[in-house]
């Protein structure tokens, strides 16, 4: 950030009195400039014995697959952002179920949220951002072309925990980036 949003005056970064991180200040108008942590939440549509994917239309990852999930708006909640989240990018209905995963992705800074959900039925469509939509049992999951480590990840506890026959809810904080 070069500039305050409130008075375009430049920004100097600093500790604010009463803080303890630097921030972005705005000296002009006191206005100080917080950057947080965003939110990327989803759900993991279930069909039977299958889970809803989607192949990503745009980067990052274009091409690779991912459960229905974006950022998360300004004035919706969480639950909201997963159903709003499935219906663009697969155009599908849900009725959510509980939060599932919560994974701390701070090298990038974002934390994950994904929901298990039930898919209403099968009239499901590639939103804009998805090239096409599957439904995949386990043994058919494309592991090697999953788009992000979050999104394993939760896949992984759902098919464990389906095989123990008892939902949990798993929290974990991948703090190294992916190899490169």
């Amino acid at each position: 950030m070069n500039f305050c949003s409130a008075c375009g005056a430049p920004l100097v970064l600093k500790i604010p009195a009463g803080d303890s991180l630097p921030r972005h200040v705005c000296d002009a108008c006191g206005a100080i400039h917080y950057r947080n942590p965003r939110l990327v939440v989803g759900a993991l549509p279930e069909w039977e014995d299958r889970i809803l994917l989607c192949r990503r239309a745009i980067e990052p990852r274009h091409g690779k697959w991912t459960l229905p999930a974006g950022f998360m708006e300004n004035g919706e909640t969480v639950a909201a952002a997963a159903l709003r989240e499935t219906l663009e990018e697969a155009c599908a209905r849900i009725k959510l179920g509980d939060m599932y995963t919560v994974i701390s992705v701070p090298h990038i800074h974002q934390v994950h949220v994904i929901y298990r959900a039930r898919l209403l039925d099968l009239d499901f469509a590639p939103g804009a951002e998805t090239l096409e939509l599957r439904l995949f049992r386990e043994d058919e999951i494309p592991w090697d072309e999953i788009a992000f480590r979050t999104i394993a990840i939760s896949l992984k506890h759902f098919f464990a925990d389906r095989r123990a026959g008892q939902f949990t809810f798993h929290t974990e904080d991948l703090t190294t980036p992916p190899p490169r």
